[in-house]
């Protein structure tokens, strides 16, 4: 059951297996039970310690008894996490988006963890059958209870009040070390559905439905030269790697999109329930190739620069020699390029000589003779991000007299490494009418405690100017767990912009609005609210034992929401020499009439 539990392919296999399977009967034991958490890892009971009671409560994002029981969840959690209990909400529908499960639980402050029961086999492991249903466990992982949390809300009705809070007690008498006195109870909620068996379909083909879905979808990446491990272009390519594509695409980590989809923008990613289910059902029929003849053809490998054929390329003087293992501190290249006059540029792209070294990179201009300086930020290139281009009648200005820097996060590889970097411009080929801009919405004045599952920090900046979004991006380390982005205008009530309820470092992607779609009025203050995991939980924690500051290495935090905008004025009407990105000032005016909106959505 563990080795073939994650799998779609066999996923009917597990669901059969677990539907025939007699649930672990009142005081039996159970195994080390398995289940996703929100960043799609897997995960056991055993990540959980050995607490001396553990709280299984099965939920999905429709049941109208779960989305009224949170409260009670997190009021529970709040009395009995001090006794070292642990509370997972395990969401038990097999139609529900991790992303989703948990935007809900940031809506509800839940602090504990959310994970997914992706195929059904733990719900059956424990008897639960109702969301929402709990189930406890004691030290030695005996279920001692299973039922209600209360006798207060029923699906025809509620109570005032409880008149018995049968989940709490129940836990009382195994903190007392004492026989559950009611260790069974009724429960009103919504019943259970474990997930369909896949059918096989051996209509479904590689070449005429699973192939144009790649293109479409995953091939930008998973081509030749194209960023991603492996290519996904041919049928072997694809064969042999069908199971692991079926559970990335049933648990929807690929393609890759950390935003919850309450919130939609002009870059969004994302399979349909359609293209989910052919996917699945070609896996399931043991990949069939058909008809070589209908597949699209085949992706041309990616270019040497995503922002296309630079006009200027600058390279570090010398290259950084790294060592075999340990952490590396941040460092600082100042790229030999003098800016003698205002330039402005259309596209940056930030090119490490070996991608393997470095984690991301900070570009920045700073004035000729000035210290090191990142403050005046340009873009970067991140896990999971791409290269600045700007959308045409956009551009970046460079001040005259600046040279470009670096602040480079390097990681190890376990040999030695060296690394030189470069950095490629391409100026403007049209008009520029807008100016890209952007508010960095941050603090350095917070301190994560130590274990602390849901450690907020908020922070805010306000418009200058009546301006046009352009988009957002986050940036936080290891200990992140979301970023919320608020709009607060003079004259409206708030507006949610985005929000990544399942962060991840590795992830670190930029959300764009549809040009000329989201304008806010000078004085508009942008909220950014972020919450930490420093609990033992988060599989990525280095230390969940110390306090976290502020810093720059990774064992540090740090909160970033970068706010992108353009000043809604009239259009700039600069000329631009495609040469040099410089403004030709005899051709340079604005143009009667020109159209006030932003002409894109770079950043």
């Amino acid at each position: 059951m563990r080795r073939i539990g994650r799998s779609v392919v066999t996923g009917w296999i597990v669901s059969g297996v677990a539907a025939l399977a007699t649930a672990a009967p009142l005081g039996g034991p159970v195994a080390d039970l398995h289940f996703t958490d929100i960043w799609y890892q897997q995960r056991s009971l055993a990540d959980l310690g050995k607490p001396p009671a553990t709280v299984l409560v099965f939920v999905n994002l429709t049941c109208p008894l779960v989305r009224r029981s949170w409260p009670k969840l997190v009021r529970l959690d709040e009395a009995f996490a001090p006794r070292g209990v642990r509370i997972v909400a395990v969401d038990a529908a097999a139609g529900d988006e991790i992303a989703e499960l948990a935007r809900v639980g940031l809506d509800h402050g839940v602090p504990f963890p959310l994970v997914k029961d992706t195929t059904g086999a733990l719900a059956a492991a424990v008897g639960a059958e109702f969301t929402p249903q709990a189930v406890v466990l004691d030290a030695d992982r005996r279920i001692v209870y299973r039922g209600r949390i209360d006798d207060q809300l029923r699906l025809g009705g509620e109570r005032p009040a409880a008149t018995r809070e049968d989940l709490r007690e129940a836990l009382e008498d195994v903190l007392a070390g004492r026989p559950v006195a009611v260790a069974e109870t009724p429960v009103d909620g919504c019943r259970i559905t474990r997930p369909a068996p896949a059918e096989p379909d051996r209509t479904v083909t590689f070449h005429e439905h699973v192939a144009p879905l790649l293109a479409a979808h995953c091939q930008e990446c998973h081509r030749a030269n194209g960023g991603a491990p492996f290519p996904l272009v041919t049928y072997d390519d694809v064969a042999g790697q069908a199971a692991a594509v079926a559970d990335a695409v049933a648990e929807r980590r690929m393609p890759p999109w950390y935003a919850s989809r309450h919130e939609h923008f002009s870059n969004e990613r994302g399979l349909s329930a359609e293209e989910r289910r052919l996917v699945a059902a070609w896996v399931g029929a043991g990949s069939p190739a058909g008809d070589p003849a209908k597949t699209p053809p085949a992706p041309s490998p990616a270019p040497p620069w995503e922002i296309g054929t630079p006009d200027l390329v600058v390279t570090a003087l010398g290259s950084d020699s790294l060592p075999a293992d340990g952490f590396v501190d941040y460092r600082y290249v100042i790229l030999p390029h003098v800016f003698l006059a205002e330039t402005w540029i259309a596209g940056i792209e930030i090119k490490p000589s070996n991608p393997g070294t470095v984690h991301h990179c900070n570009l920045a201009y700073m004035a000729v003779g000035d210290p090191v300086d990142d403050s005046n930020f340009i873009t970067g290139r991140v896990p999971g991000g791409t290269a600045m281009i700007l959308d045409e009648g956009m551009g970046f200005r460079i001040p005259a007299n600046s040279v470009l820097v670096l602040q480079i996060h390097y990681t190890t590889t376990g040999k030695p490494e060296t690394n030189r970097m470069s950095v490629g411009l391409r100026y403007p080929r049209a008009r520029i009418d807008r100016e890209l801009k952007h508010l960095q919405v941050t603090t350095s004045k917070f301190e994560i405690p130590p274990g602390a599952p849901f450690h907020p920090v908020t922070a805010v900046r306000t418009l200058p100017c009546d301006a046009f979004g352009v988009g957002m991006f986050a940036h936080m380390h290891l200990r992140g767990r979301d970023m919320t982005f608020t709009a607060l205008r003079p004259d409206a009530d708030p507006e949610t912009l985005l929000v990544i309820p399942n962060y991840h470092y590795a992830w670190q992607q930029n959300y764009r609005f549809t040009p000329g779609v989201k304008r806010f009025p000078k004085g508009t203050r942008v909220e950014v609210t972020a919450h930490f995991d420093n609990s033992a939980f988060n599989p990525f924690n280095p230390d969940p034992t110390v306090a976290v500051p502020y810093g720059p290495q990774t064992i540090h935090e740090m909160m970033f929401g970068f706010f992108f905008y353009v000043p809604d004025e009239p259009p700039l009407g600069l000329e631009i020499d495609p040469k040099n990105g410089r403004v030709l000032p005899s051709r340079s005016a604005a143009a009667p009439g020109a159209a006030v909106g932003p002409a894109g959505s770079g950043g």
